[in-house]
């Protein structure tokens, strides 16, 4: 009989803790998602940097610092393996008084401590070899070669069609109400479509980790929301940089950093202001933050593209935990609870070493683990028509005329792209949005919402009042005027 681990939270921990659950023999895996989509939490609206490793003390933070630098080394493979957009650019950590000079110094220090490759203090001039368009004020840099970006919600899509295509079962729109424990120990969830049974439950859960975590008797923790915010711009704005930049960290937040997003747009934030327990879902913008962002940003680099060049602004949110560090955590009672939470910066980064954690801590209670013989390593992509020459662009029409169908003119996505996001389990315009990039050019889909629409209703049999931006809810049309013409 197959052992059942459920995951609660389809972000990028608990898609990587799918994937990385799938690779055994007699577990069945099941990953449970309150949005209609995967990776539509925390793991969205973020930076999409995957850090050296410098930052976390390791005797204050053990599980951040060494996750982060573990995590970095296995990212480079999951992105190959996965084809997940990203950019190894480096980073540089910038100096603006001697204060801040002795401070790099114990950067470099810190990563040396947690075995991080390459860093180096560099003067003004190196440092302006690497990024010219940075601020006259700046004194020295450390540079980190091997920090980058990836697509955070690539990411988790390829993630978790990749842990899917290997036997994970995902459950989306189904909200966990409580994690069932009895005589000590975990049974399974009660969510809004009904119990799922479960030998062991992997509370990856986000922003609401420590309020699921309760239901099981495990209150030793709180989780409160750290909003940030950000500028994006269009991918032919200029100037822009050629490294990831950051100022000397504060103690509650990496900073405000400018840098290319893993597609090439220019990206600014974010700020870092603290919310209370009831905000685990306030995602606006404000004038005050925006402000911060834009003038911290500026102290950086000696030339922005004008602020209202801006194509989107957006916020995300952090889970920030009590003590600072993760949570990765089993219990002798309930048995078989796992919590994995209070992912904070540098959770993206780390994921991937959390879920080779997780593991170990499976096999620690004694689930008896063994390799299936035929796993699936790697994911084929959906084709970007956009980034092909023009003879395999040819090519592919001459194959499939609907690549020649132009659905997005701002990032150049095809009808061909549109139908197999469709196929491969996109049912709303976001889901859409977050696998192709159909939306996300300089008009945010004012011009290509209508032909997506079509498309949806056309692969999925719903009537144009069912399609949803995002889910239930979100519906975009409401009714119809005057009659239907035949």
């Amino acid at each position: 009989m197959s052992i059942r681990v459920s995951v609660v939270g389809a972000g990028v921990i608990g898609a990587a803790v799918a994937r990385e659950l799938s690779k055994y023999e007699d577990i069945e895996v099941h990953v449970v998602e309150r949005e209609a989509d995967v990776g539509w939490g925390v793991s969205k609206a973020n930076t999409g940097i995957i850090h050296a490793g410098y930052d976390d003390d390791p005797e204050m933070y053990p599980l951040r610092a060494g996750l982060c630098r573990m995590g970095n080394e296995l990212w480079r493979g999951i992105v190959a393996q996965l084809h997940i957009p990203a950019l190894w650019c480096g980073s540089l950590v910038l100096a603006f008084d001697e204060q801040e000079r002795r401070t790099l110094e114990e950067l470099r220090e810190r990563g040396v401590r947690n075995k991080v490759k390459g860093l180096k203090i560099l003067d003004r001039g190196l440092c302006l070899e690497l990024e010219p368009n940075l601020s006259d004020e700046i004194l020295e840099g450390m540079w980190a070669p091997t920090a980058g970006v990836i697509s955070p919600y690539e990411a988790v899509v390829a993630l978790a069609e990749n842990a899917v295509e290997n036997g994970a079962r995902l459950h989306l729109e189904t909200t966990v109400k409580s994690i069932c424990v009895k005589e000590g120990r975990v049974t399974g969830l009660e969510t809004d479509n009904g119990f799922l049974r479960s030998d062991f439950v992997v509370n990856a859960s986000g922003l609401f980790g420590d309020l699921l975590s309760k239901t099981a008797g495990v209150d030793d923790f709180s989780i409160r929301p750290r909003k940030g915010e950000y500028f994006l711009f269009d991918k032919d704005v200029s100037p822009k940089v050629d490294v990831t930049l950051f100022r000397v960290p504060k103690p509650t937040t990496k900073g405000v950093v400018v840098t290319q997003t893993a597609d090439g747009n220019l990206l600014v934030g974010p700020n870092a202001r603290d919310l209370s327990g009831h905000e685990r879902d306030a995602t606006n913008t404000t004038r005050d933050g925006l402000d911060e962002v834009w003038r911290e940003a500026t102290k950086m680099v000696s030339s922005l593209p004008p602020r209202h060049s801006a194509i989107r602004t957006f916020a995300g949110l952090r889970p920030e935990p009590d003590g600072g560090d993760f949570i990765i955590r089993t219990y002798d009672e309930p048995f078989g609870l796992l919590n994995c939470v209070g992912m904070r910066s540098p959770g993206l980064t780390s994921a991937p070493a959390v879920a080779l954690k997780v593991v170990d801590m499976l096999r620690g209670l004694g689930v008896p683990l063994t390799l299936k013989a035929h796993w699936k390593a790697s994911r084929e992509p959906i084709v970007k028509f956009r980034e092909l020459s023009t003879a395999e662009k040819d090519n592919l029409i001459s194959s499939n005329p609907s690549y020649g169908k132009v659905v997005c003119s701002c990032e150049l996505v095809t009808e061909a792209e549109v139908i197999e996001a469709i196929r491969r389990g996109a049912g709303t315009l976001d889901s859409i949005k977050f696998r192709t990039r159909a939306g996300m050019g300089r008009c945010q889909g004012s011009f290509c919402v209508p032909k997506l629409l079509a498309l949806l209703c056309r692969e999925t049999g719903k009537p144009v009042e069912e399609i949803t931006l995002k889910g239930s809810g979100s519906e975009l049309v409401k009714g119809r005027v005057g009659r239907e013409l035949t």
